[in-house]
C-alpha cells in the first residue's frame, strides 16, 4: 500500500523523515473522529477495525506511539483496546492525565467541576435544550453533546451562551467540537501535551498528529512551531463533513477513520520496506 502523498513539501519532508528514521519518530493522535468514528453515544465508541493491530505493529518500529484525547485516558484505553499496545503512552483530558503500564496519575479536578456537575441539568432544562441533548459526564469536565438532536447545530446554537456564561462563573473554559460543547479545567491543551511528548523525545525527533476537530488545532499549532524550530513535523486531518478547518491546516487530508488506518498500515508497511 503506498504513502499518500502530504500537500505540503514540510510534511512530505517530514514523513520521509519518519520512515528513514522511525526510532526518532513521535507519532501521536486524537481518538474519537480519528482511530473511532463519530458515534451518537459516546459511550459506544469504539476504534475503527484493524486500527489497533496496525498501532501494535507500529509501535515498536517508532521512538513514540501516543494518543492524545479529551477523553478520560482509561476510557480510551479501554475502547481503543489499548492495553495491548506495548508502550503507547495515553494523554487524557487533553493531556492532564497519563497512563502508561497500566497506570493513569493526573491532579485533582478543580472545584469548577463539581459546581457544573451540579447545575447543568437545571441550566439546560431552563433554556430549552432541544430533545436529544445530552450530558457527558467524564470525571475532570463534564460535555453536552447534541448529535441526537433533530437539528444539531441548532441545539448546539441555543447553548453557546449559556454554557459559556456557567463555565466563566466555574473558571472552567470552554471546547468546541463535532456538536459538543465541553467544560474543562484551563491550563493544558492538545498542543502543549504534544509540545511535552516532543520535548522529551529530543532535538532528532519528527513528529506526526493526526486529529480530526476544533481542539486538534493546538496540536497542529505545536507541530508547526517545532517546525520553525527546524524540526520535521507533519499534520493529518481524519477528513468529515462537519470541521473545515482543519483540513484548511492539514499538511495531508485522509477520508476519516478508515483513511488513518490505511495510513497506519502504509507507514508500517513504508517502514519496514526501507
Amino acid at each position: 500500500m503506498p504513502l499518500p502523498t502530504p500537500g505540503s513539501e514540510q510534511g512530505a519532508a517530514a514523513l520521509d523523515r519518519i520512515v528513514q528514521r522511525p526510532a526518532d519518530a513521535v507519532l501521536s493522535f486524537d481518538f474519537d473522529g480519528t482511530l473511532a468514528p463519530i458515534v451518537s453515544d459516546p459511550a459506544d465508541a469504539r476504534a475503527y477495525p484493524g486500527v489497533t493491530a496496525e498501532l501494535s505493529r507500529l509501535a515498536p518500529l517508532v521512538g513514540r506511539l501516543v494518543i492524545i484525547t479529551g477523553r478520560p485516558a482509561a476510557v480510551a484505553v479501554e475502547y481503543g483496546g489499548l492495553a495491548d499496545v506495548d508502550g503507547v503512552l495515553v494523554l487524557g483530558h487533553y493531556g492532564l492525565e497519563r497512563w502508561e503500564d497500566g497506570r493513569v496519575t493526573a491532579p485533582e479536578p478543580p472545584a469548577g467541576v463539581a459546581l457544573v456537575r451540579e447545575e447543568l441539568p437545571e441550566l439546560l432544562r431552563k433554556t430549552g435544550a432541544h430533545e436529544g441533548t445530552a450530558i457527558e459526564d467524564k470525571g475532570r469536565s463534564l460535555a453536552v453533546h447534541t448529535r441526537r438532536a433533530a437539528d444539531p447545530d441548532a441545539a448546539l446554537e441555543t447553548l453557546r451562551i449559556p454554557l459559556a456564561a456557567l463555565a466563566q462563573r466555574a473558571g472552567l473554559t470552554v471546547e468546541p467540537g463535532r456538536r459538543v460543547i465541553e467544560l474543562r479545567p484551563a491550563g493544558m491543551d492538545k498542543g502543549a501535551a504534544l509540545a511535552g511528548v516532543a520535548a522529551d523525545a529530543g532535538d532528532g525527533a519528527a513528529v506526526l498528529y493526526a486529529g480530526d476537530d476544533l481542539g486538534d488545532l493546538a496540536a497542529f499549532e505545536a507541530v508547526e512551531r517545532l517546525r520553525e524550530k527546524g524540526l520535521p513535523g507533519i499534520t493529518v486531518c481524519s477528513g468529515s463533513d462537519e470541521v473545515a478547518e482543519l483540513a484548511a491546516r492539514a499538511d495531508l487530508v485522509v477520508d476519516g477513520p478508515p483513511g488513518i488506518a490505511d495510513l497506519l498500515a502504509a507507514l508500517r508497511e513504508a517502514i519496514e520496506d526501507r
